[in-house]
């Protein structure tokens, strides 16, 4: 017998049994909700106080539930006495967005910014270019475009990080896609896609060289714009109501 002859008719004890870690996924109403999903919602209660279907306590005390339900689900609840509910939605015409820009953007920068053992800041109300160099050597370079006016729907940040730290920071109502390389550094982009069509995409490419590129979503005002709404429905609705006591 020939020991070193492999048994052909041995079976394979080390393939994993895939069967076993397959799950469902999950249905629609178990989702996570999102901002745009809770907007959605506090738009219908501000028409159902606006139409009276509410009162003003009612009205807060589903703001209330609203800003704190964490999925889809716990969202519908608060509008499933509502005719606005139970109004057939069209589905939206929901796509990715695509990995690689598809707009022609200009290959000279709108924008530099350089932090050479240093900082550098672009953040608050600023105009985003269809193109941004960051460059980060023995230094830190921060972009924040949670404020910023969106010109152009695509938006590449070209990264390189030296020693240094590249931080990115998007809106949550966008689309967030990385492309980026580290060598013996860190180079992280969180994949984020817009329920809107037509919402920007930023591009986050380049390298991290014993660095760090980072790029992610950071909250921004949509919870306080839907409050914002809210309190405007209910001066609209106390104006309202003192016109109609005036005028008898």
């Amino acid at each position: 017998m020939d020991l070193h002859k492999p048994d052909l008719q041995k079976p394979d004890l080390q393939k994993p049994d895939l069967q076993k870690y397959a799950s469902p996924a999950p249905a629609v109403a178990d989702l996570r909700a999102s901002d745009a999903d809770r907007d959605r919602i506090a738009d219908i209660l501000r028409e159902a106080l606006a139409e009276g279907r509410l009162t003003a306590d009612e009205h807060a005390e589903r703001v209330e539930g609203v800003l704190s339900a964490k999925t889809v689900a716990e969202l519908e609840v608060f509008i499933r006495d509502l005719p606005a509910a139970h109004e057939r939605r069209a589905a939206p015409a929901w796509t990715p967005a695509p990995n690689r820009p598809t707009d022609a953007i200009p290959h000279d920068p709108d924008d530099n910014v350089v932090a050479v053992f240093s900082a550098a800041v672009r953040k608050g109300r600023w105009r985003a270019g269809r193109r941004i160099h960051a460059y980060a050597v023995f230094g830190s370079v921060e972009i924040d475009l949670s404020e910023a006016i969106f010109e152009y729907r695509q938006v590449v940040i070209k990264a390189f990080s030296l020693f240094g730290s590249v931080e990115v920071r998007v809106p949550e109502n966008i689309s967030l896609r990385g492309t980026g390389v580290g060598v013996l550094g860190d180079f992280q982009v969180d994949t984020l896609d817009a329920a809107e069509p037509d919402a920007p995409v930023v591009y986050v490419d380049g390298w991290a060289v014993l660095g760090s590129v980072d790029a992610r979503p950071r909250r921004g005002k949509l919870v306080a714009d839907i409050l914002d709404r809210v309190q405007r429905a209910v001066d609209r609705k106390v104006d309202r109501s003192l016109r109609k006591h005036l005028d008898r």
